[in-house]
C-alpha cells in the first residue's frame, strides 16, 4: 500500500470524521488490505484459502469475521521475516519483542509506517495533555522493545522537547526529572509507582516536581492505580494502549479532560471483541471479551484480526465521536489464574486492595500446591502503607481476604510483609509467581 495507492485522507482530518464516514473509511481500507496481504503474504494465502475466503468476499465490516485469526504463534513459526509484505530494501525499521518464552516476534516498518506511527502518538499524547512546548521524560526501555522508540518519534512528531532516559537506573531518572524539569513523564504505571516511592525515600515530595502529565502503558492498570498516582504524584495520569504486533504505542490514546477509556484510532485500525472461550463469537459493543485488530493502513506487516489476548469491551466514542472507545483492559487471557475452579486476574487484586487504606500497590501472587495436597493454594504478598501501625495492618490482611472471598468467590493467603521488601517495577512488573513449576 504506497502512498499514491492511498493519498486519501490525511490522519489530521479522519480524527474527526464522524461515525458514518469512519466506517466507510475503514471498508474501503479494509478491503485493499485483505487484497494486500493475501497477495503479498504467503501465510495469509494459506489461511484465506484454507478457510475457503477470498478478499474479495468482504463487502461490509461485518463480513470480517468470516476471515481467520492471526497468532502470536503465526508470527514466531514465521520467524524472522516471513510475514513481511514488502522486499527487504523497503523495510526502514525492525522491532522484536523480548522472546522470553520462544522465538521472538518480528515486526517490520516502512517509512510511511513509522510516518503513521509517529502521528498516531503524538495524536495519543497530545489527548493526554502533552503540548509542543512541553519537555518530555521518557522511561520507557528504548531498543528493539517498541514503547522507547515508539514514544520517542510521536513526542518529536508533536514538536516536544525529549528526553530520551530509557527505563531504569532510578536514581538518575529522578535527578533528570529535578534538574531538567519536564512536563510529561511516560512510561509503565509501575515504574511511575517505583519513581513516586523513590522520591518519597529521598525526602522529596514527589508533588514538588515539575511533572503536570504522566501518560502510561505497556501493562494493565485500574483506576484505584490512577488515584494512587495522581494523588501521590500531583499529576494527570492518562492511558496509552498498543502492542508491537499491531504497531507499538499509540493504537488508543486516553483523553485527559475525561479520563473515560482510551479511544482506538479506527482510522488506522479495525477492533472485535470476540468471546475468549468461544473463538468464533464476535460480540456486541458493551460486552466483555478478548479485543481483536486489524490494520488499515501497515504496509510492511499487515496483520488480520490478530488475538490480543487483552481482554476489554468497546464503548461510543465521547471527545471523538466518530472512534470508538476500549474499556480499561481488565487483564489477559493468558495472565488468569485458575484457583479451584474460579477465574482472577492481578488486576482484581490491584482493585481491592488500593480500597483498603492501610495497604500499599506494591503486591506479588504466588502459586503453590503444599506438599499433600490436591488443591493449589494462592498466598498474596502485600506490603502495608509505612505509617500504618501492626493492629491496622492485621486487620487489613482480613479485610483483603475477605473482600477477595466476597468480590472474587476464592480463598487466599494474605501475607502483610515488610514495607519495601517487594520487588520494584524497572519497566514492566511481574505479578505472579508460580511455584508450581519451580519444584
Amino acid at each position: 500500500m504506497t502512498e499514491s495507492q492511498n493519498p486519501e485522507p490525511k490522519n489530521s482530518e479522519t480524527e474527526f470524521f464522524d461515525r458514518e464516514r469512519i466506517e466507510a473509511l475503514q471498508l474501503r481500507r479494509l478491503q485493499h488490505t485483505l487484497s494486500y496481504a493475501y497477495q503479498r503474504v504467503p501465510l495469509y494465502q494459506r489461511k484465506f484459502d484454507a478457510a475457503g475466503v477470498r478478499p474479495e468476499d468482504l463487502r461490509t465490516l461485518a463480513d470480517l469475521q468470516h476471515f481467520p485469526f492471526t497468532t502470536k504463534d503465526d508470527l514466531r513459526n514465521e520467524y524472522p521475516f516471513g510475514m513481511f509484505a514488502v522486499p527487504q530494501q523497503e523495510v526502514a525499521r525492525i522491532h522484536a519483542s523480548s522472546g522470553t518464552t520462544g522465538k521472538p516476534t518480528v515486526v517490520g516498518y516502512t517509512s510511511n509506517d513509522l510516518r503513521n506511527w509517529a502521528d498516531l502518538v503524538a495524536r495519543s499524547m497530545r489527548a493526554s495533555g502533552a503540548r509542543p512546548e512541553h519537555k518530555v521524560h521518557i522511561a520507557y526501555g528504548y531498543g528493539l522493545f517498541t514503547g522507547g522508540l515508539g514514544a520517542h518519534y510521536g513526542a518529536e512528531a508533536l514538536g516536544t522537547t525529549v528526553i530520551p532516559m530509557s527505563g531504569g537506573q532510578t536514581e538518575k531518572q529522578l535527578q533528570l526529572i529535578l534538574d531538567f524539569e519536564p512536563d510529561v513523564i511516560m512510561c509503565t504505571p509501575t515504574y511511575l509507582l517505583t519513581i513516586m516511592d523513590a522520591f518519597t525515600h529521598r525526602g522529596i515530595d514527589p508533588r514538588s516536581t515539575s511533572l503536570k502529565y504522566a501518560i502510561c502503558g505497556a501493562e494493565p492498570w485500574t483506576e484505584e492505580m490512577r488515584q494512587e498516582l495522581e494523588a501521590g504524584m500531583g499529576l494527570d495520569a492518562c492511558d496509552i494502549y498498543g502492542l508491537s504486533e499491531v504497531m507499538g504505542p499509540g493504537v488508543a490514546g486516553e483523553f485527559v479532560q475525561s479520563k473515560d477509556g482510551s479511544h482506538l484510532w479506527e482510522d488506522h485500525f479495525r477492533p472485535e471483541i470476540i468471546d475468549p472461550f468461544d473463538h468464533s463469537t464476535v460480540l456486541p459493543d458493551g460486552e466483555s471479551g478478548e479485543l481483536v485488530f486489524t490494520t488499515l493502513t501497515k504496509e510492511a506487516l499487515p496483520i488480520i484480526r490478530y488475538r490480543t489476548k487483552d481482554l476489554s469491551s468497546l464503548l461510543p466514542g465521547t471527545e471523538r465521536p466518530g472512534m470508538r472507545r476500549m474499556s480499561r483492559i481488565s487483564g489477559r487471557s493468558d495472565d488468569m489464574i485458575i484457583l479451584r475452579g474460579v477465574n482472577l486476574f492481578p488486576s482484581q487484586i490491584e482493585e481491592i486492595a488500593l480500597r483498603i487504606p492501610a495497604l500499599s500497590p506494591h503486591f506479588q501472587l504466588e502459586i503453590s500446591r503444599p506438599a499433600g495436597q490436591r488443591m493449589d493454594e494462592l498466598t498474596i504478598k502485600i506490603e502495608p502503607r509505612p505509617e500504618s501501625s501492626s493492629v491496622e495492618r492485621e486487620a487489613a490482611a482480613l479485610q483483603l481476604r475477605k473482600e477477595i472471598k466476597v468480590q472474587i468467590g476464592s480463598t487466599a493467603v494474605i501475607a502483610v510483609v515488610e514495607p519495601g521488601s517487594l520487588e520494584r517495577s524497572n519497566g514492566k512488573l511481574r505479578r505472579v509467581y508460580d511455584l508450581r513449576t519451580a519444584r
